[in-house]
């Protein structure tokens, strides 16, 4: 789709960084073919992986749309992980090749020290040196800008999100065969009608590029439009971008509509932001203060979907819609949602009732390397579940309860307690700890620890930085708890069960 847009307007602007440089279709098009015959060139085999460890940066899609047509995948890497989970994802997603940049450097070198002889063998670094790694600007510029390509299986993404352990988990799908590269999906076709994309489409991506909502580049792309990317989130730079770009549609998650409503409201008012058709929102339950005074700033132009990297299933709300349904996230778009019993999950519920949700006709999906994991995303019927928690209404409309039991979700990303409680149990002072999500105004959930000392430990005023330190050394900033709070004894059930629930519970009514 590419490379028929890039003969029909060659010229048009396809990637344009915010106040940076840009690429043109046809530009985008040879630089992908370069990067396919390098990764041809490299060994890799029809399926094989690149890593991909970047900032938002403009090579990224050269990268992307290159594996693609090279038949491999390519694995989007956090920025925000430490060393130490960069070696891990490394190792599980069985690449062979990774392409880094000088800006990644400390965290690059840090990961690849950990990895034995021969894992990813095949290392590149852009902009500069990184230790261990070839530079990966001639290596692709002696490559030809030509297709002659063979018709190998369509590659894509192989992303990351973390699993209920802690751990990451991998969500591999079956590369699209050479034959079928031109068709979509149900579920893709209805994701393109619901965000209205089209050669007049300018998107604006104020996301990390390692994050999923990376398909929607992708989409506008594939639709012959234009996509803006900031190399970061910045409230009044997004607001000046959309202006100055003309932005017609956009992906938010809830923490920059917070981030972007405190800005003083004559700077707000300040900036044309007429453009805009759609900006669509997802990842984390919003406040409907927030987004209500988001729909009275920018109009009815809210919309929202509930999914996740899986695919199991995914609704949509029109902000029209959800003005009459407050707190809903809408109805699905493609096959139907099912609530039932918590404890029985062949019991179906009516409407009204809280129970486990499910969905049916979503896409099938495996974790990578984890058949049980896999297994406990579907019921014996087949249907495919994110955790969630939630009922339907009298006319079908979706709301959630709880966003997976054990799950925080700070400024729309996925923080699972086990792996903070983990770090936290390896200080020597730590005899017990319980990791929840509070309430907190602009992440929407802050990290809080719980926690219970050995023995002859007394808590202190240097213990609680202490500990917060411990776990920054250990995980990514996000996984880290942003207060510790000491207790006499962990709630607990008769068999070992943390009584998380309790915790949560004993910390709204403090809130409330």
């Amino acid at each position: 789709m590419l490379r028929d847009w890039a003969r029909t307007q060659p010229d048009k602007v396809a990637i344009q960084m915010a106040d940076g440089p840009a690429l043109s279709y046809r530009e985008l098009d040879e630089r992908a073919n370069r990067v396919a015959h390098w990764l041809l060139g490299l060994g890799l085999p029809p399926g094989g992986g690149v890593a991909l460890l970047l900032e938002n940066q403009i090579r990224t899609f050269e990268l992307w749309w290159g594996a693609r047509r090279a038949g491999v995948y390519y694995v989007p890497i956090s920025t925000h992980l430490t060393p130490r989970e960069i070696a891990y994802l490394l190792r599980d997603s069985g690449v062979s090749a990774l392409v880094t940049s000088v800006a990644m450097k400390d965290k690059a070198e840090g990961a690849l020290a950990l990895l034995d002889a021969g894992e990813v063998p095949l290392r590149f670094a852009m902009d500069g040196p990184v230790a261990g790694c070839a530079p990966y600007e001639p290596a692709t510029q002696a490559c030809p800008a030509t297709p002659d390509l063979p018709g190998r299986d369509v590659g894509r993404e192989f992303m990351y999100s973390s699993g209920t352990t802690g751990m990451p988990k991998g969500i591999k799908r079956a590369l699209t065969p050479y034959a079928k590269r031109r068709e979509l999906p149900p579920l893709e076709q209805q994701l393109r009608k619901m965000f209205r994309l089209d050669a007049d489409a300018v998107y604006i991506s104020p996301s990390p590029l390692y994050h999923a909502t990376g398909r929607f580049v992708i989409r506008t792309i594939e639709c012959g439009g234009t996509a803006v990317i900031q190399p970061r989130f910045e409230a009044q730079s997004t607001l000046a971008a959309i202006e100055r770009y003309r932005v017609t549609h956009g992906h938010w998650v809830p923490t920059m509509f917070v981030r972007m409503l405190a800005l003083d409201e004559s700077v707000r008012r300040g900036y044309d932001l007429s453009s805009q058709k759609i900006a669509l929102h997802a990842t984390a339950p919003c406040p409907p203060k927030v987004k209500r005074a988001m729909i009275d700033w920018w109009g009815p132009i809210i919309d929202e979907y509930y999914g996740g990297s899986e695919n199991v299933g995914v609704t949509f709300i029109t902000a029209r819609e959800w003005l009459q349904h407050p707190g809903s996230v809408g109805r699905p778009i493609t096959g139907a949602v099912h609530i039932t019993a918590e404890e029985d999950p062949d019991r179906d519920l009516p409407p009204g009732e809280v129970g486990m949700v499910y969905f049916s006709g979503g896409v099938s999906f495996v974790y990578h390397g984890d058949a049980s994991k896999t297994r406990g995303a579907y019921n014996a019927r087949g249907w495919g579940t994110y955790g969630d928690m939630g009922h339907v209404d009298a006319d079908g409309y979706l709301f959630l309860s709880d966003r997976r039991s054990d799950l925080i979700i700070s400024g729309g990303v996925n923080v699972y307690p086990a792996e903070t409680e983990n770090a936290l149990l390896e200080h020597p002072a730590v005899s017990d700890a319980a990791v929840i999500g509070v309430y907190d105004e602009e992440f929407g959930q802050k990290v809080k620890a719980v926690v219970q000392l050995h023995a002859g430990q007394a808590a202190s005023s240097d213990l609680e930085p202490e500990l917060m330190a411990w776990c920054r050394e250990r995980l990514s900033g996000i996984k880290c708890p942003r207060s510790v709070d000491f207790v006499a004894e962990i709630p607990r059930s008769d068999n070992g069960k943390l009584l998380r629930r309790l915790l949560r519970e004993r910390y709204s009514a403090a809130a409330a």
